[in-house]
């Protein structure tokens, strides 16, 4: 048998965890998947990820990557992977990439974060794990503004938390969205890739700027300045929710 390479897409309620990533001590989704993956195919199996989100946010669309050598066919592996994961993981989908030298990480063109602010009077209570309730009144048009000086090729030092230690802050934002879908209001921000907290600082600046703290052209001056104090506040990590990841492979792009 040889060692092959089998692509995930993976959802998780991300409440119960320590974020993805592995870590001495903590309950993580990555962990929680190895031990899935190494139970089902009886030897040590590692399983990467994508993007390492925070603790608490949640993913429609993770994309995961294991290499290992078993007999089991590539499309079994979901629903084995499945009876073996606590009911707030999924493992959505499994295939073998198309080119063998396939960069999980490296061949990422681009993806999608959803936030989502509940302004309803009463919190929702069913759906309180997946949102940042915030009730009251919110200038929508200010926060749809304000967004838009966020997309194009920057400097995002400004809304990168002080433990993201990566040489360069340059980032693309393809796209900064503020909707309304009834009492919900949802951002979206989809680009290359992000900082660490990139996107929870995002959303609460919006949010600053919607409650009327600053005006929406504010954000070019917290841009130029490449200061996180500049800022506004960290959202908190029940409302995001990781969409999904598209990848070029054979010069066709798809979503994981």
């Amino acid at each position: 048998m040889h060692r092959r390479k089998i692509k995930l897409t993976i959802a998780y309620d991300g409440t119960e965890y320590h974020g993805w990533q592995v870590q001495p001590g903590m309950k993580t989704v990555q962990e929680t998947l190895c031990q899935a993956a190494t139970a089902l195919v009886g030897r040590k199996v590692h399983v990467h990820g994508a993007s390492r989100t925070d603790a608490g946010v949640h993913a429609l669309g993770q994309a995961g990557l294991i290499e290992t050598v078993t007999p089991i066919p590539t499309e079994n592996f979901p629903r084995a992977l499945n009876d073996r994961l606590p009911q707030d993981i999924a493992v959505l989908t499994a295939e073998e990439p198309l080119n063998p030298k396939f960069d999980l990480i490296g061949d990422v063109t681009c993806k999608l974060y959803r936030y989502t602010l509940c302004t309803t009077k009463i919190r929702p209570v069913r759906d309180i794990r997946f949102v940042w309730h915030l009730p009251g009144q919110i200038d929508i048009p200010a926060m749809q503004e304000a967004a838009q000086y966020l997309v194009g090729k920057q400097d995002f030092r400004s809304f990168a938390s002080a433990a993201d230690q990566r040489k360069s802050s340059i980032r693309t934002i393809f796209r900064c969205d503020v909707l309304t879908e009834g009492d919900n209001i949802l951002i979206e921000v989809e680009g290359d890739g992000f900082l660490y907290n990139m996107v929870r600082n995002i959303v609460g600046t919006l949010v600053d700027i919607g409650h009327g703290r600053w005006q929406p052209g504010y954000i070019q001056e917290i841009l130029e300045a490449r200061d996180r104090t500049t800022a506004g506040q960290l959202a908190p990590a029940s409302g995001l929710c990781l969409v999904w990841i598209s990848y070029e492979e054979g010069n066709v792009e798809y979503r994981i």
